[in-house]
């Protein structure tokens, strides 16, 4: 029976590379986006790519407890999967003290409470069966403040907060976490920057490193993955 593997936000970045990656070593692919026609192309291009795996693609904004419900459900009525990356995320950068109204409540429900319900929905399932590998996509914003870095780097520690509770949690259900904290990586964000793309970290280095920590035997678990630049962060 096919392996399978959950990517939320996998139609662009790293939450693509990471779903390449698995898919090539034969692993079922589910994942959603805001965005249908992203999903369709991603859909097509795995399919066409990869013919033996199954890819279940979904529309859904995940900053909405009613769409993170849907989105659960649907999933659930296919399979339950080996692999959860909790992978959506927003960044909008500005201070705590004078960020726009509404910016805490976007990133957060986005890049915080999305992976909580998330990892809710799908849990309880891994604990009775006793497997499966449950990552989140952190940020070196998580283990350090940052200018400008405002709510985002509030929900990045409150999310490695997070992923050490789960850790503790499901450590007697043989059920592996890793907190993914990844430095500036070049995707779409920052495809505007001035700066050179050979500056930042590749986004396949990042789900090469996924890869990496899921293979490992069961005797092991990687527990944080921290990542940056070459020359630093940016």
């Amino acid at each position: 029976m096919s392996k399978s593997i959950l990517v939320t936000g996998g139609t662009k970045g790293i939450g693509r590379a990471i779903i390449e990656r698995f898919a090539a070593e034969g692993f079922d692919i589910f994942t959603c986006a805001r965005n249908e026609a992203d999903l369709a192309s991603l859909k097509t291009f795995l399919e066409e790519k990869y013919p033996k795996i199954e890819v279940l693609t979904i529309q859904a904004d995940l900053s909405k407890k009613e769409d993170v419900t849907r989105f659960v459900n649907e999933i659930k009525a296919a399979a339950i999967p080996d692999v959860l990356v909790n992978n959506t995320g927003v960044f909008l950068p500005g201070t705590i003290h004078n960020e726009p109204e509404g910016n805490f409540e976007l990133m957060m429900q986005t890049n915080l409470y999305s992976a909580y319900y998330l990892t809710r929905g799908f849990v309880n399932e891994m604990i009775e069966k006793k497997s499966g590998h449950i990552f989140t996509m952190g940020s070196v914003a998580g283990l350090t403040a940052y200018p400008n870095g405002g709510t985002y780097a509030v929900s990045k520690w409150a999310m490695l907060g997070m992923t050490k509770c789960l850790r503790e949690e499901l450590k007697p259900y043989q059920i592996k976490v890793t907190s993914i904290l990844a430095g500036a990586t070049y995707t779409s964000s920052w495809e505007a920057s001035d700066l050179p793309e050979e500056r930042f970290m590749k986004a396949e280095d990042v789900a090469e490193s996924v890869w990496a920590a899921y293979n490992l035997s069961p005797q092991s678990v990687v527990e944080e993955i921290v990542m940056r630049p070459q020359l630093g962060d940016i």
